[in-house]
């Protein structure tokens, strides 16, 4: 018998991103499609931090 699991198919994760990715959404170009959720995009402009709803990925600006 298989065990439940509330894993889901993309762990969250830490992603350092510039101004000249802006404007940011998850997920980001070259993600597989097969298994990502619907783009949502992110507002880090203002505190240099964003976290993805649906993942989990947090999302970092980082200074250039």
């Amino acid at each position: 018998m298989a065990e439940n699991s509330t894993a889901t198919a993309q762990a969250p994760t830490r992603c350092e991103v510039a101004r000249k990715d802006l404007p940011l959404h998850c997920p980001l170009p070259g993600t597989s499609l097969w298994n990502s959720h619907p783009r949502v995009f992110l507002p880090i402009e203002t505190t240099g931090r964003a976290v993805c709803p649906y993942c989990g990925t947090e999302y970092v600006l980082r200074d250039e």
